[in-house]
């Protein structure tokens, strides 16, 4: 279950490992800040911006905000890679720091796996929290994928580097072959034919709206995987310039390999494709990188600060907004009359100010030492 931990409130900085092995690295100021941006734009609802779709020249920006209907990519389709990838950089420096105090690989197997099945309930608590149907068993709420990525990723970890990568490309090349060797009656990426659509329907009983599917955790996988060879790249006692033009180039690599396999694997969010699944991962380490030569190398630290309160307690704000954020809507709404003299664009400055009652929500938290793990 979530328990409650104390942390300093101080500065965060990375430690250089030992020659002796990996070190117990604190998780650096740029990783939460990274962390608590992607929760503010999942807990924003879009900030409301959906409205602009009927002012004419902003029509842009309102796409933007939501997902797009099936093939393609927005800024919205990122939010869950960034949120998954930074899962698993977060992975081997907690597991660094578990290691240093004393945990045995059994002992830190166990963690994984008990963490996995608590993130499954949770998922399907939130996601069937409000429902007025009896609640039904799924998979495809993104802390069931980060389960199953989890628990895949830190098997992969206890293999040598090389082979890691090998792991990480058959998980795609797996993804592909179960689409393309199985495929429905509209070919093997149709929105409700395809064999994840199948495989659901015999296991679940039924489909996710939307034509999302559960095998999805593989391409999800690779993303964790992405994101656990990226801790690992920061753990290294190694310049900050070199980790960032190492980073800088795996970027351009994910861009060029997702674009390349486009034309051959449709690059489909909803199914976690292998072309969606490189095209994000430059994408979001592109971000992690404004994140870290921002803080981590120009020291530049206090405008993270509102960024980093909500990264130290994302589990918490996501539960809240999962269940509370219509309470929290409707009850503002009482006292702003959700800016009805701004017409539709009212929504915007209620969604703002729905975002900063629960970013202060996570500032009363902080301020006490007060942050929910699990």
């Amino acid at each position: 279950m979530a328990a409650i931990s104390e942390h300093p409130a101080g500065s965060r900085t990375a430690i250089h490992p030992p020659p002796a092995g990996p070190p117990a690295s604190e998780r650096l100021i740029s990783l939460d800040a990274y962390r608590g941006f992607i929760m503010l734009l999942l807990i924003s609802h879009g900030f409301g911006f959906s409205v602009l779709k009927n002012y004419p020249g902003w029509e842009w920006l309102a796409r933007q905000v939501d997902h797009v209907a099936w093939e393609g990519g927005v800024f919205w389709d990122l939010i869950q890679p960034a949120f998954t990838f930074m899962v698993g950089v977060a992975m081997p420096l907690a597991f660094a720091r578990r290691r240093s105090q004393g945990a045995s690989s059994g002992e830190l197997f166990r963690h994984v796996l008990w963490r996995a099945f608590i993130l499954i309930v949770l998922s399907n608590v939130l996601s069937n929290f409000n429902s007025s149907k009896p609640p039904v068993l799924q998979f495809i709420n993104v802390l069931s994928q980060i389960a199953f990525g989890y628990v895949l990723c830190h098997l992969i970890m206890q293999l040598p580097f090389r082979n890691q990568v090998i792991a990480g490309a058959a998980l795609l090349a797996g993804h592909w072959g179960l689409f393309v060797l199985l495929p429905g009656a509209d070919g093997p990426w149709s929105q409700s034919g395809n064999i994840g659509a199948v495989i659901d329907r015999m296991v679940l009983g039924y489909n996710y709206s939307g034509y999302y599917t559960t095998v999805n955790f593989l391409g999800n996988a690779a993303t964790i995987l992405f994101g656990v060879w990226t801790g690992m790249l920061l753990m290294q006692d190694r310049t900050h310039a070199y980790k960032m033009k190492l980073l800088a180039g795996c970027a351009a690599a994910a861009f060029a390999l997702g674009l390349v396999l486009q034309p051959f694997i449709p690059m489909v969010k909803r199914l976690w494709t292998a072309s969606f699944t490189f095209y994000s991962a430059g994408w979001v380490i592109l971000m992690l990188m404004v994140f870290y030569w921002t803080i981590e190398m120009k020291g530049y630290r206090r405008w993270a600060f509102p960024m980093v309160v909500v990264g130290m307690n994302s589990i918490f704000i996501y539960s809240f907004s999962q269940v509370l954020h219509g309470w929290l809507n409707r009850g503002l709404g009482v006292f702003t009359r959700n800016f009805a003299l701004l017409g539709e664009a009212g929504a915007i400055p209620q969604n703002l100010l729905v975002m900063i009652a629960m970013w202060y929500l996570c500032y009363w938290l902080y301020q006490r030492k007060i942050f929910f793990k699990i």
